[in-house]
């Protein structure tokens, strides 16, 4: 599916900036990965995931909305999730090396943005290293 600008949606959803290296961003809007993996997690709850694809493409392309966020031992979280990670399993534990307990958000329905945009001139933020929150201010969504 495919939209023009980002979904303001209900003023209650909670959204989130989340950056995301372009191969896996890819794999997002192809469908064939159905689980975003993080080393760290979103303290509150978030429902739509604003996806930022990091350089040299450096736009928000799409949006999704968060099914539910899993955390758990890395061995549990990979036979949860595996077959739509979207990477092999040695990348996967290379990922999470030095950690006992992993994230994986899950995908839920996609939406291509028409026109990708730099954060920095529609949102007023600097692209976060992980993730950033996001709060509607006057109609548009800032940082």
């Amino acid at each position: 599916m495919t939209s023009l600008r980002p979904s303001l949606g209900s003023p209650s959803q909670s959204r989130v900036l989340l950056s995301i290296k372009p191969r896996y961003a890819t794999a997002i809007l192809r469908g064939t990965k159905k689980y975003e993996f993080r080393r760290t997690i979103f303290s509150r709850q978030v429902d739509i995931v604003l996806l930022y694809v990091s350089a040299p493409v450096r736009r928000v392309v799409a949006e999704f909305d968060v099914l539910s966020v899993i955390s758990e031992p890395l061995s549990t979280l990979w036979r949860k999730t595996g077959r739509y990670a979207g990477i092999d399993k040695v990348s996967f534990f290379n990922y999470f090396e030095g950690l006992d307990m992993g994230h994986a958000i899950k995908i839920g329905e996609v939406r291509q943005y028409n026109e990708p945009f730099c954060p920095v001139k529609e949102l007023g933020i600097m692209p976060p290293q992980s993730f950033s929150y996001l709060r509607p201010v006057n109609g548009k969504e800032r940082g």
